[in-house]
């Protein structure tokens, strides 16, 4: 369960990280219009600005048709403000952006390191847990227990004698199964042993691998429904 939770918030973090850098791109008002100084200042003169936002190297505002403008103006240059004022143009200074750089950094960079930090996470469980571990969901836990661990037979199952007469067949495919192919004979892919819990029937199919001499492959049902999940 916890790892399902881990996964699951790694994907709410990926998200919400997308939709942080694509919503604004949805979101983002009608860019302003390029005015040249002296445009601006004509426009000025016209009447045709009616507010200005002024900070170091531009001026910022909104022109009578709505349009939102801006200009760049010269650093030492400051006849344009007498000429807002004689215009009545509301004039709004902006304080310098410099003591604010740091926090527009850490903004913009905030989802980068956030995505570090969850890969690191994700390299040092799989450093802890081995290789392939922490990525490995999905894929099929299946364990491989080949025939020289495999030492269960029908002598160990008990109870289950018709079971074992209808599996003869199986166990002679199994062990030959060229015979079979060259007679023209379609082997089966598989049966299914159906019964409630503990009923045997993992036992069952361990002794049908040790009978054959074949590699025999365990998986709960729990891990196959996992793989999907």
């Amino acid at each position: 369960m916890e790892k399902y939770v881990r996964h699951l918030v790694v994907w709410a973090l990926t998200l919400a990280i997308v939709l942080y850098f694509v919503l604004p791109l949805f979101l983002r008002p009608n860019p302003a219009v390029e005015l040249a100084y002296s445009e601006f200042l004509a426009k000025t003169q016209t009447g045709e600005v009616t507010q200005v936002t002024i900070n170091d190297k531009t001026v910022t505002g909104r022109l009578k048709d709505g349009r939102d403008f801006r200009s760049y103006v010269p650093a030492n240059d400051s006849s344009y403000i007498a000429l807002l004022q004689a215009k009545g143009v509301n004039i709004t200074v902006q304080p310098s952006s410099q003591s604010s750089l740091w926090s527009n950094l850490l903004t913009t960079m905030l989802p980068f390191l956030v995505l570090i930090g969850l890969w690191m996470l994700m390299l040092r469980q799989a450093q802890s847990s081995g290789p392939g571990q922490a990525l490995s969901f999905g894929k099929s836990r299946a364990r491989l227990h080949t025939e020289t661990k495999i030492s269960t037979t029908f002598r160990d199952v008990a109870g289950v004698d018709e079971a074992k007469e209808e599996l003869q067949e199986i166990i002679e495919f199994l062990r030959h199964p060229k015979k079979f192919q060259a007679l023209g004979a379609k082997i089966p892919r598989g049966v299914l042993l159906v019964g409630p819990p503990g009923s045997g029937k993992t036992l069952l199919a361990r002794a049908i691998a040790g009978e054959a001499g074949v590699p025999f492959f365990s998986i709960s049902g729990s891990e196959f429904v996992e793989m999907f999940v």
